[in-house]
């Protein structure tokens, strides 16, 4: 049993993370972090002291924003200490990614965008859909709720990225999110990204694969945010007993 600290503790998924830690019993829930307002949970530290936070956790698991985790890695950085991260925070820039893999030379990293297994097994078939459907369209639909900041979502880009990487196209060059207007044709290797936003939708997506006379589309539909919090705290025990380096949410699954 291990002692975790929920780094983002006040947001939708910190709560989720902390209850499940309490409930569960599968590890000890130590230390909880965030400049918002946090809620009682004995016999755990909750602080908006970043220093104090990391002092009390083995391991860290993180769902703030971007800047909190860019922070989180800069400090983890510094003290020197092996201190596993599992970070699931979406739209982090090139600066942040990079500093991931900063990290991860001292210290054990897992960054999902997604921490179910059910996307990262659709990560696994989009690659293998695009790889086989060359001549086929890639289009993404995500959909979330209101509340979402990013978008495309993480999940939607990591889909899009297995999809580039099977058909050795850079996405930055492949990715059209979005289109209006007297736009032309559909170039070959365009990789369309759409987002819907409304309501309470915890996280819907569909890969199409359009050819002619035929198409084939791969959904996968989240329906409790639980589920997440379930990966991620379970990918984090298993994290413990890894060498430094940065993991992928496939490499806890195996997939």
């Amino acid at each position: 049993m291990a002692n975790f600290g929920i780094h983002g503790a006040a947001g939708r998924m910190g709560k989720l993370l902390a209850d499940y830690l309490v409930n569960s019993g599968d590890h000890r829930l130590a230390a909880l972090y965030d400049r918002g307002e946090i809620g009682f949970y004995p016999n755990a530290l909750v602080t908006n002291d970043l220093d104090k936070f990391l002092a009390e956790c083995e391991i860290v698991v993180d769902f703030s924003a971007p800047s909190g985790t860019e922070t989180l890695l800069e400090k983890v950085m510094q003290i020197g200490k092996k201190l596993p991260l599992v970070i699931g925070t979406t739209g982090l820039n090139a600066h942040q990614q990079n500093l991931l893999k900063l990290a991860a030379e001292k210290t054990p990293v897992l960054y999902a965008t997604n921490m179910s297994l059910g996307i990262a097994l659709l990560n696994k078939l989009v690659y293998d859909a695009a790889k086989a459907l060359k001549d086929f369209d890639i289009e993404i639909v995500e959909m979330h709720h209101k509340h979402k900041k990013d978008a495309p979502s993480g999940t939607a880009l990591t889909l899009a990225k297995s999809a580039a990487m099977a058909r050795d196209l850079e996405l930055d060059k492949a990715r059209v999110s979005g289109r209006d207007g007297i736009i032309g044709e559909r170039s070959k290797d365009e990789i369309g990204v759409l987002s819907l936003r409304g309501g309470d939708i915890v996280g819907d997506h569909a890969v199409g694969f359009y050819g002619e006379g035929e198409y084939i589309k791969l959904q996968h539909t989240a329906t409790s945010r639980a589920t997440f919090a379930t990966g991620a705290i379970k990918a984090g025990g298993w994290l413990l007993n890894q060498q430094n380096g940065l993991y992928s949410i496939q490499d806890y699954f195996r997939i």
